[in-house]
């Protein structure tokens, strides 16, 4: 048999950051007589040509090609693909890496699926989640199953396919070039699938390129040209219109870089108004968010002066995601919560309401009596606000989105004003929520995005009010695993799968510790998650000054068992306190990092004790510094005494004063 499968990498002057690239091509499980590695060198001169120069003769199914520098990845993308033997090509950055079977799988299921383009899942470690991967596709739809979302270069493409249709990226090509060849190949391709369950690569993050308007305009305008030839005079091209309108014409007018470039903006405004007077009609608005609205419609007038302000007072959205309630029913933890989006300065988004119309109010200092009363209309778009819940996890940068039930209420604010809420309830099934398949063992984030009909943003879910549900639970399948919900130092809700040990099961509950002192005793209660049916190992509770005598304290820990599945336990320890001349088995005046020791391991909880004037405060573990030093050197009674008396500190400081700047050799 030939070559199955193409990957066409091109390189110019990465440094170290190709390692894991190159690594991730020539470690594939596919046989290495089934696919070749062909590695473009765009006049790289950091030495990167001979290196695979050496890499080629040592592996037979390498080969590296050496060009002139262009500048863009575009010719050498079309020179690989014209090398190339492969049934199918797969275009990779220098950034970027494969997964160890990534190639074997896409190559399956392209085959299974007879498709011209198969979409392996990608990942990204900056940006928003990528929507898409919601689930594995056979026959993809370019509008119904969000690939506007996904025009990456990634993708497996079949090589026939590409060249029967003389596809290839445009010279010298820029990112619109790149996303202008992702859409041609989408829009003339028989069969588009994709592959959700397993990730395939890893987006590395790009550098930002200049790119000049005058060439975006000649890409988009063939990319348009062909978007009338293959879906013609329909809702779906209106749509995808829209798509393009938003991304390369309106949504580079609001950046900073259109604001501060004073010598370029005139030019950029002027290209932006031909290209809307010949292309883009009044029609096409109706798909557009409200902002980009307004923007259209200031285009069409040639008022820059009412975008430049558009663009100095966007700020930012925020959100608040305000969780209810959190309760386990059997393994499957509930989540209820409440969202609501935040304006650039913090305070809930505000709409004005007209009769059962809710309308966007813009800026104070634009002049909206030119605009129609339906450009600031969001009553549509608030009816389809939606909120959509997903996990991340924290290592490999892989998201599952999360079924929700939710309403939109609307919450009246004063006189004519009014907010958007959405409220919804989430289901964490940890052994089916990875596309039917039990989430795999680490930490795993919980994040919420919202579209309120006017503006989106997303954030973490944050803690709910009063005491924090610690309470683990066993899951069964694949096999039995304890499920922990856990809190970050700002309150943010996590999923732990597997913690290691019973200790760290402890640790990641940790910041809902509880202190109180009593009787020259300061008890610690600890929630604990889950409690074996052996009670665990024997732990001690151990308390390490910051200050420079670095004093330990240890006491032992007494673990209480909860109700299975209902209530937590609690692990229980009574430390001596002593406020002044403290012994060496009493908690005294400083701050006070904590752990747990068990007889296999030490492990650092999250939370620290801070105590002054005989006063306890529980703090997070990263706000007490182990390495701060006392500014008044040796951490001894009488320099704590004496930090006290008034006017020593400024005595201490003079003493150093002089002593330094008199009593030198």
């Amino acid at each position: 048999m030939g070559v199955k499968v193409s990957v066409i990498v091109n390189v110019h002057n990465p440094g170290v950051t190709a390692d894991a690239c190159i690594r991730s091509t020539l470690e594939q499980t596919m046989p290495a007589d089934d696919y070749e590695v062909i590695f473009v060198d765009d006049g790289s001169t950091d030495g990167i040509g001979e290196r695979l120069d050496t890499i080629a003769a040592a592996r037979g199914n390498v080969r590296t090609l050496h060009l002139p520098q262009t500048g863009s990845p575009a010719r050498g993308r079309n020179v690989g693909l014209a090398a190339a033997t492969g049934d199918y090509v797969y275009f990779l950055d220098q950034g970027d890496r494969l997964e160890k079977d990534a190639l074997a799988r896409m190559y399956d299921r392209a085959v299974e699926t007879d498709a011209d383009v198969l979409i392996g899942r990608m990942i990204r470690d900056y940006g928003p989640p990528m929507t898409a991967f919601e689930r594995s596709t056979a026959r993809a739809d370019v509008l119904r199953d969000r690939l506007l979302t996904l025009l990456h270069p990634q993708q497996l493409y079949r090589r026939a396919f590409l060249e029967e249709h003389e596809l290839g990226f445009g010279v010298p090509g820029g990112r619109m070039a790149e996303q202008a060849f992702v859409m041609r190949a989408y829009l003339q391709a028989k069969v588009i699938a994709v592959l959700a369950e397993h990730v395939c690569c890893h987006l590395g993050e790009r550098p930002a390129v200049e790119e000049e308007p005058r060439a975006i305009v000649k890409d988009l305008l063939g990319l348009l040209d062909d978007i009338d030839v293959f879906v013609g005079s329909t809702r779906q091209r209106e749509r995808m219109y829209a798509y393009w309108f938003r991304y390369a014409v309106l949504r580079p007018l609001l950046t900073s870089k259109f604001a501060d470039s004073s010598v370029d903006r005139g030019m950029h405004f002027r290209v932006a108004q031909e290209l809307v007077e010949r292309r883009f009609p009044e029609s096409i608005d109706r798909y557009l968010p409200v902002q980009l609205r307004v923007v259209a419609a200031f285009v069409r007038m040639g008022r820059l002066d009412q975008i430049m302000l558009m663009s100095n007072s966007s700020r930012r959205a925020g959100l608040r995601a305000d969780l209810t309630e959190v309760r386990w029913d059997a393994h499957v933890l509930v989540l209820n919560l409440t969202v609501e989006v935040l304006s650039g300065d913090g305070l809930p988004d505000r709409y004005r309401t007209d009769g059962d119309r809710l309308h966007w109010i813009p800026p104070r200092s634009l002049e909206t009596r030119s605009l129609a009363p339906d450009v600031t209309d969001i009553t549509a778009a608030v009816d389809r606000a939606r909120v959509e819940l997903y996990v991340q996890h924290s290592e490999t940068g892989v998201v599952h989105f999360l079924p929700l039930t939710q309403h939109v209420e609307r919450v009246q604010d004063g006189r004519r004003r009014a907010r958007v809420q959405i409220k919804g309830e989430a289901r964490v099934d940890v052994t089916s929520a990875a596309l039917g398949r039990p989430l795999k063992p680490g930490h795993w984030e919980v994040h919420v995005r919202m579209f309120s009909g006017a503006n989106q943003a997303r954030s973490r879910v944050g803690r709910p009010e009063g005491p924090l549900n610690c309470l683990g639970v066993l899951a069964q399948r694949p096999r039995t695993r304890l499920v922990v919900p856990c809190w970050s130092d700002n309150g943010e809700l996590g999923l732990a799968i597997e913690p290691r040990s019973f200790s760290e099961s402890i640790a990641l509950v940790s910041p809902g510790v509880m202190v109180k002192q009593l009787d020259k005793h300061l008890y610690v209660v600890l929630p604990v998650p889950y409690v074996p049916p052996s009670g665990g190992p024997t732990l001690e509770l151990v308390l390490r000054s910051t200050g420079r005598r670095g004093r330990e304290v240890c006491a032992p820990a007494l673990v209480e068992a909860g109700v299975p599945g209902r209530i937590a336990g609690q692990l229980v320890a009574k430390v001596p306190v002593k406020r002044l001349m403290p012994g060496v088995e009493q908690l005294g005046p400083g701050g006070w990092l904590s752990s747990l020791r068990s007889p296999d391991e030490e492990i650092g909880l999250r939370f620290a004790l801070d105590m002054r004037r005989g006063k306890v405060r529980v703090r997070p573990a990263a706000a007490v510094d182990p390495e701060r030093r006392s500014p008044m050197g040796r951490d001894t009674v009488l320099h704590r005494i004496g930090r006290r008396l008034p006017g020593a500190r400024h005595m201490v400081r003079w003493a150093r004063a002089g002593r330094h700047r008199y009593l030198r050799d």
